[in-house]
């Protein structure tokens, strides 16, 4: 991402904040693993979506009409010492030149400087609750300028949370932004079609993550949440991510992962058979679940509101279900009941962005929004047959079929950013056959 992208939406974020406003965001502290051990560090979403810069231990302030410029940046200072071991920072004069910002201190100054960048200020806009450490920092720099108020100054008449303008603005993506999306789904699009290629009787969940893995880092990403690698029973478990059991034949196996690039995620979900072909009752839920999910690709188009895809899929599946007399009675007053929750319990689908479940309302005054072109959404139904629903064949049990896809809103309908991995019967057969 360029950096005008970067100041386009701190220029529409502070025309949003008006005048006498300042908002004051953090980058995402490190987390230990253990020991002296760090996590890989990843940048906080709303910080990078401001600004790009990546590194820890600093404080992005914007204060609209600021003489001295708009977009100050507190960071760590340059170290000779310490950079040996752990690379370049960028510095105040980094910041300033690769990042855009108009001043640049030392993140060790923040107590002093930043009080005096709050007085007077009619609103504060930050986001509590994330990171307490934080939270207390910004009551501390209020705090300074109320001791000052002898002095006349005064402290901002209004804490705002900064998530209701920024995460607003999160939820539509640029053009650029859904080129990187774009990007992102089509290196995951690669992993899940090697997945496929590769997968053999006998192998260990982990073993198939581990072609994801090497997808990703070869394309400089990282995973943008834990991957499920879950075969036979493993499949009917939504969040499985202990990737650990072996793979059997005539089992499925279903495989949720995406890669994440530059800060912004894929995710894409795709079942297959272990072996290679599809039993008759594998394929007879598979099929039922490709169409709900069919349907509900179709319901994504501007002016629907976001819950016709979920129903559309909805339907389709409860009449697949009473189709394979798993469930009995009329189709509309099944869904009414929720007779159908033992073999779908989730949602068709979640906002997707720099969060694999990205920010944004899914209502508005109550009432379901209505899908804008530049949102992204995951379509994402699904049947999970497991062996301790009562009265069900065993011939059904430990079926779990979930086909996800990525789908961005356009002006005139839809993009399927993920539409490079096949899921159709035949093309995923053809896929795990070389063809």
């Amino acid at each position: 991402m360029d950096q005008q992208e970067y100041a386009r939406r701190r220029r529409e974020l502070m025309n949003l904040m008006g005048d006498n406003a300042v908002a004051v965001v953090a980058a995402a502290p490190e987390r230990p693993r253990n020991r002296d051990v760090v996590h890989p560090y990843r940048q906080d979403s709303d910080f990078h979506y401001l600004s790009g810069f990546p590194e820890p231990d600093a404080v992005l302030v914007l204060i609209p009409g600021r003489e001295h410029g708009e977009f100050v940046l507190f960071c760590r200072e340059r170290d000779p010492e310490k950079e040996v071991w752990d690379g370049p920072r960028a510095g105040q004069d980094g910041a300033c030149e690769r990042y855009g910002a108009n001043d640049a201190f030392p993140i060790d100054d923040i107590d002093e400087i930043l009080p005096g960048m709050l007085e007077d200020k009619h609103r504060l806009y930050c986001t509590m609750g994330l990171n307490p450490d934080f939270d207390h920092a910004i009551l501390g720099w209020v705090n300074q300028v109320r001791t000052r108020a002898r002095a006349g100054a005064r402290t901002p008449g209004e804490f705002v949370a900064l998530e209701h303008l920024l995460h607003e603005m999160r939820l539509i993506k640029s053009p650029a932004e859904l080129e990187q999306m774009r990007a992102a789904a089509q290196v995951s699009a690669e992993a899940h079609r090697r997945a496929m290629a590769v997968c053999r009787p006998e192998m260990p969940e982990y073993a198939l993550e581990a072609e994801f893995q090497h997808i990703f880092r070869r394309n400089n990403g990282w995973q943008a949440y834990p991957p499920i690698v879950g075969g036979g029973r493993n499949g009917c478990i939504l969040h499985y991510i202990e990737n650990n059991a072996t793979l059997r034949d005539g089992d499925l196996v279903l495989i949720d992962a995406g890669v994440e690039l530059d800060c912004y995620a894929s995710d894409i979900t795709r079942t297959f058979p272990v072996n290679g072909r599809f039993t008759p009752e594998q394929r007879a839920v598979y099929e039922i679940v490709l169409a709900a999910q069919e349907a509900a690709i179709a319901a994504v188009q501007p002016g629907n509101h976001w819950n016709m895809p979920h129903e559309a899929a909805l339907h389709v599946l409860v009449q697949g279900l009473v189709d394979l007399e798993l469930l009995h009675g009329d189709v509309d007053q099944l869904i009414a009941d929720e007779a159908y929750r033992p073999f779908f319990m989730h949602r068709t689908g979640h906002w997707l962005g720099m969060d694999t479940h990205d920010v944004g309302d899914y209502r508005i005054d109550g009432e379901w929004r209505l899908l804008e072109p530049g949102m992204v959404v995951t379509v994402e139904p699904g049947l999970y047959i497991a062996d301790n629903i009562p009265e069900v064949d065993p011939c059904w049990h430990n079926i779990g079929v979930r086909i996800e896809d990525d789908v961005a809103v356009t002006a005139t309908g839809h993009d399927i950013l993920s539409a490079g991995v096949p899921k159709t019967v035949a093309d995923v057969e053809a896929a795990m056959a070389g063809e």
